[in-house]
């Protein structure tokens, strides 16, 4: 506005000097070829234009890497789980365990990553034996692997109690044996080795894009020792120091890293304070899942924080997934459920939805027969009324089962946080 007020004020003394100057008889006009000065143009004011300004581009922001894993307990061929299957087979088949899966195998086979830790050895050179005959003693048929491959498990943790029950020999053979499936079908399995260096090469998955190690550590091996001039190899769990250096390797070359912890007491849901320390140890070095085994019972579960504030998970025992026992808590496992996701934006690697689908062991009458594991969705009240664990021989201590039972096995074991009674 101040501007538009001088510009009137100049433009009315130029008017009135114009009009003094027409009244000469000698017309004013400006220098050599210029116009005169009544007809010299305006000049307009300059505006300025500004460039027109880009529009931000923006990067998409990379999608989560996410894999889904499911994993399960104690693959435990007692005498009549095999018994079971030598019924089922058909016409030139010895044994047929896959009915005996058949009930949770959407679950696995729907799974990204499944896991699975074989208990029993599988040496074609020794007797089959399932603990017959009052002695601790586990061999199972070839079988085994090849219905627990189909029902779509892909990593086999080996490192249990029963590795040396046929002496050093047959472990090597049943070593040999999954090497040679993993060659064909694309399998991980780890826990036993061959030797030093096998036991030093990290197992490592890429699925979905996501780097998963597997580690594998026994607790004990029922007495038995590996013999002083044998290569042979498995991790025990007081070797800190190997497993800590393993634990620390496998996070440098892995998005998250699995350990297979053999553990605990059997027959018994009693977390001890050592499995507490050693976990929070192990998710300090950098496990992100702890799956427990060993005490043939579901056993609670939690989150354990690092000092850094992210968090690993321990299930402290899964259980059995299939058996023939006559207790009533060993006819209840765990499958842990759960997802590693990959941030896309910065890398770091977290744990979702996490939680166990309870499996129930179900056999009836007095010989086991019918034997096979349901998850609980699949498991009716009708179905625990007739299990046939009140008629098994031998006899457990806890040999009575119900619908009522079930629910507080489960009620008792997992945190209602963490139960997956749907799936």
């Amino acid at each position: 506005m101040k501007l538009r007020t001088k510009f009137a004020a100049v433009s009315s003394v130029f008017a009135a000097f114009i009009m003094t100057c027409t009244g000469c008889s000698t017309r004013t006009v400006g220098k050599m070829g210029e116009l005169p000065i009544e007809n010299a143009p305006v000049a307009e004011p300059s505006v300025t234009t500004e460039a027109p300004t880009a529009e931000p581009t923006t990067e998409p922001v990379p999608e989560d890497k996410r894999v889904h894993v499911i994993a399960a307990g104690d693959n435990l061929i007692h005498y009549s789980v095999f018994k079971n299957a030598e019924r089922l087979a058909g016409p030139g088949e010895n044994y047929n365990f896959k009915p005996l899966y058949e009930p949770v195998k959407y679950l696995i086979e729907g799974a990204d990553l499944a896991i699975l830790n074989q208990e029993t050895i599988i040496s074609q050179s020794n007797p089959i034996r399932g603990a017959d005959g009052g002695a601790l003693l586990f061999n199972s048929p070839p079988e085994v692997a090849d219905a627990v491959i189909d029902l779509g498990f892909d990593v086999f943790t080996m490192a249990n109690n029963h590795l040396l029950d046929f002496g050093a020999s047959a472990t090597i053979e049943s070593i040999n044996f999954w090497n040679d499936k993993a060659a064909v079908h694309d399998l991980t399995v780890l826990g036993a080795y061959l030797n030093e260096e096998d036991s030093n090469n990290i197992r490592v998955r890429e699925v979905n894009g996501v780097k998963v190690a597997f580690l594998s550590y026994a607790e004990h091996l029922n007495g038995f020792e590996i013999p002083y001039d044998s290569p042979l190899r498995v991790v025990m769990n007081h070797e800190t120091d190997v497993i800590e250096r393993q634990i620390k390797e496998a996070n440098e070359i892995a998005d998250a890293v699995i350990v297979a912890a053999h553990w605990g007491v059997e027959d018994t849901t009693l977390v001890s304070e050592d499995r507490i320390a050693l976990a929070n140890q192990m998710v300090n070095w950098g496990a992100d899942v702890i799956l427990g085994a060993h005490t043939h019972t579901a056993e609670t579960m939690e989150w354990i924080e690092r000092e850094d504030g992210t968090k690993g998970f321990v299930f402290y025992s899964m259980g059995n997934f299939i058996c023939c026992q006559t207790d009533n808590f060993n006819l209840v496992g765990e499958m842990p459920d759960f997802d590693i996701v990959v941030d896309g934006s910065t890398g770091e690697v977290r744990l979702e939805n996490v939680g166990v689908i309870p499996n129930i062991i179900h056999y009836e009458v007095g010989d086991y027969a019918n034997l096979a594991v349901y998850p609980y969705s699949k498991y009716t009240p009708e179905m625990a009324a007739a299990h046939g664990i009140a008629y098994a021989i031998p006899a457990g201590t806890y040999n009575y089962f119900s619908y009522d039972v079930l629910n507080e096995i489960i009620a008792n074991a997992i945190p209602e946080e963490f139960r997956k009674l749907d799936k």
